[in-house]
């Protein structure tokens, strides 16, 4: 829309005031009410698309054998270890306890480790911790060898020093009911509470994947509760203090409030439900919104202020500021809809909530805004002329120091791009959420005393029914087995070639140069057969066998480990596969945590492929709209350089940036570009209109946009730093590095864009 088009509408705007803000209400209500829709999910595969071959992989072994998402709770004592009557007994009571939890399928620790021995020709297959009551130092011993010596337990469910131990949760929950990770974990916390109770001298922690779960939740909730109102009332004193009026403060925060509430509405009515990352949308969209409404106020008190008619002056506000905001909505909605490239769901559902908040935003800003500021009663003071005369002081020094500062912004450019070379993309999943959150203390907690949640999950295939009794299968099983437990990085390897040498030795009279796999299929048949019988119900082999036998699950344990890390394990294990097994058992392996190392590579490589969209995207509606290609070439400089700038600033103090850097530069640019596209357009009004040489240019551009950009920049720093509290790491790192950006930003587009200007524009004002 032109300029006359602008005025012309403005003007029927203001005629039509009343049917415009009634209308314009009833419509953000309709789109409101889809917030009663929304809802919080708890569920961690919500970052993977169900076609993402690795979420594929993790749903068929859980069909294969038994749900993998669990509880560990790490027990340590306050003394040496573990093998004492008292923690013994502590364990045992946790471990019985445990099964009262909700949903709990299977539960295992070392006390109810089933541990077979021979009496006679029979094979007995009982509890390693039976009676604690009646322990005595000899059987405590006893107890200590096997958990110690069996490598089913051995940096799973004990410490290899002995000093913790782990008690693991199988949950089961009903995949098409409500979230039951509040549920299960309130009872897990009062199942410990009982426990530490009886046992004071213990210190007890809860980790795995449905605490993981309960934690994305609760990040969602308090971001929700806590960050967004801090947000509001940051607006709202900031408003206050750049107008100094009320009603230009109640007219900005009707427009804010309702275009962050019309973006998670809309959210509400397309189906999605909020997690980690999209519970950031409204303060997102809060300060876009309010970006907008700064550059039509600020127009208007500095207009009014100068003696204009109100009316007027609204009309006067809307043209010269129409393009501007229209670009700059463009532009930010552009940069959040290229999200959707990001692999991650959260990440694609925050970029649309954020683009259709950003669109609402500009809507209103154009409808309610005017017609409000004209309804309500507003004078202005003389703070908005002051702010000119100091923008004039800036433009001043920018023109004086010019040939200064072209080549010191320059090199401030390069060796912050230098800087990069400092940084490591890498991440781990361990630290998702921060230090000091509930779960992150508590898996640290278990990282450090017992084990993780790094684990690699296989299904390895006989290629037969009933094929996984074949030696030549559990002799290539166990091998595979053994080839782990000597990697550096491993603490535990589960495989059911360990059941049957365990069942051999006690077939043969607990002899320990029986410790092996049996040498014919049907023995190793029979000795299946016979220890399957034997297990009491709940701690059967379900979870390591499937249905008919033709397929073992093997699970690795490891230490931390970095994704990177994991990828280069992965590698190694699949060379080693494909040089020592048969093709029938090569299998690529899954879990929690491959998914989400595999998730990191990919949203890296999708997002590079979304930035570029969007810089292009950008770049062509730069160019059509400033009608002049040198000018859209040199607004590279300050869209591009801040990104790379706020990475180079990071890297003096972080050497590694995980997965929320894939998401940096496609959010900041579009809002990087308002300063460029604001400060370019009031200059090439400057040039063209008033045919202005370049300085005056620059001086006419920082005397009607200065203050408005330097508050825009404020309110939007301001507001990513409030997203950088966010105890979730993605959110945090994400919200930091924008802020930076934008920081760097308003510092390159008052110091260096004018020098620029004034360097390659030095054509007539008038061409």
């Amino acid at each position: 829309m032109n300029n006359w088009n602008a005025v012309s509408y403005t003007a029927w705007l203001l005629r039509f005031r009343w049917p415009v803000i009634i209308t314009v209400l009833l419509l953000a209500g309709l789109a409101i009410s889809g917030g009663r829709l929304l809802s919080i999910t708890t569920d961690y595969r919500i970052f993977f698309d169900d076609k993402n071959p690795h979420m594929m992989a993790f749903d068929e072994i859980e069909r294969t054998y038994t749900k993998l998402d669990r509880l560990l709770i790490v027990v340590k004592p306050n003394g040496d270890d573990v093998f004492t009557a008292d923690s013994l007994a502590a364990i045992k009571q946790l471990t019985d306890s445990a099964w009262q939890i909700p949903y709990s399928t299977r539960v295992d620790s070392i006390t109810n480790f089933q541990h077979t021995i021979a009496d006679g020709d029979d094979l007995v297959v009982a509890d390693l911790v039976a009676d604690t009551a009646a322990l005595d130092t000899k059987q405590i011993a006893l107890i200590k060898s096997v958990a110690l010596h069996d490598p089913a337990l051995v940096g799973r469910a004990i410490a290899t020093d002995g000093g913790a131990a782990g008690v693991s949760v199988t949950i089961t929950a009903p995949s098409d009911g409500e979230p039951v990770e509040n549920l299960v974990m309130t009872k897990a916390w009062q199942v410990i509470a009982d426990v530490l109770t009886d046992y004071p001298n213990h210190e007890i922690r809860i980790t795995g994947e449905v605490a993981l779960a309960l934690a994305f939740f609760n990040v969602s909730r308090h971001d929700l509760t806590v960050l967004i109102p801090l947000m509001l009332l940051f607006l709202a004193i900031t408003m206050m203090l750049v107008t100094r009026s009320v009603t230009a403060s109640i007219a900005t925060m009707v427009v804010v409030i309702l275009s962050a509430a019309t973006g998670m509405g809309l959210g509400g009515w397309l189906g999605y439900d909020i997690s980690g990352p999209s519970s950031h949308a409204p303060a997102l969209i809060l300060t876009i919104a309010v970006i907008d409404a700064i550059h039509v106020l600020i127009t208007l008190q500095v207009l009014m202020q100068r003696g204009i008619d109100r009316q007027e002056a609204i009309v006067e506000s809307m043209r010269v500021n129409w393009q501007p905001v229209f670009l700059t909505s463009l532009t930010t909605v552009i940069g959040f809809a290229c999200l959707n490239f990001a692999d991650a769901p959260p990440f694609r559902t925050l970029g649309i909530i954020s683009a259709m908040g950003a669109t609402a935003a500009w809507v209103y800003t154009v409808t309610l805004l005017p017609a409000l500021m004209f309804v309500l009663p507003y004078t202005t003071g003389r703070s908005a002329e002051r702010k000119t005369w100091s923008m004039e002081g800036v433009a001043n020094f920018v023109i004086r120091h010019r040939k200064v500062l072209l080549p010191v912004m320059s090199g401030v450019i390069v060796l912050c791009c230098l800087l990069l070379t400092r940084l490591e993309i890498d991440d781990d999943m361990a630290t998702f959420m921060s230090k000091g959150t509930d779960f992150r203390d508590s898996n640290d907690f278990a990282i450090e005393h017992l084990a993780g949640n790094y684990v690699l999950e296989y299904s390895i295939a006989s290629g037969e029914a009933d094929g996984i009794a074949d030696p030549e299968y559990l002799n290539h099983l166990d091998a595979l087995a053994n080839w782990l437990r000597s990697q550096p990085r491993v603490m535990n390897v589960s495989s059911f070639s360990d059941v049957m040498r365990r069942v051999n030795r006690s077939m043969h009279a607990d002899q320990d140069e029986w410790y092996r796999l049996p040498e014919s299929r049907e023995l190793a048949a029979q000795y299946l057969l016979l220890y399957e019988f034997s297990l009491p119900y709940g701690l059967d082999l379900n979870n390591q066998i499937n249905v008919d036998k033709s397929s073992t699950r093997l699970t690795v344990t490891m230490n931390q480990i970095s994704t990177i890390e994991t990828h280069e394990f992965m590698t190694t294990i699949d060379a080693w596969m494909t040089a020592n097994l048969p093709a029938v058992m090569r299998a690529h392996a899954t879990s929690p945590h491959v998914m989400f190392s595999f998730i990191f590579f990919e949203n890296i490589r999708y997002m590079l492929m979304g930035t570029a969209v969007a810089f292009i995207a950008i770049s062509l509606v730069i160019l059509i709209a400033l009608r002049s290609a040198k000018l859209a070439l040199l607004s590279f400089v300050p869209n591009l350089a801040p990104t790379f700038m706020a990475f180079g600033i990071y890297a003096i103090f972080e050497t590694e940036v995980g997965l929320a850097g894939a998401f940096v530069a496609v959010t900041a640019l579009g809002l990087i570009v308002d300063a460029t596209v604001h400060f370019l357009s009031k200059y090439i009004r400057a040039r063209r209109e008033n045919s202005l040489s370049c300085e005056d240019g620059v001086r006419y551009a920082f005397a009607t946009v200065g203050t408005a950009l330097w508050v825009g920049a404020l309110v939007l720093i301001v507001g990513f730093m409030i997203l950088a509290q966010s105890t979730f790491k993605i959110n945090s790192v994400l919200g930091l590095l924008v802020a930076v950006s934008i920081a760097v930003a308003l510092v390159v587009d008052f110091l260096l864009l004018p020098a620029l200007l004034m360097a390659l524009d030095r054509r007539s004002a008038t061409q």
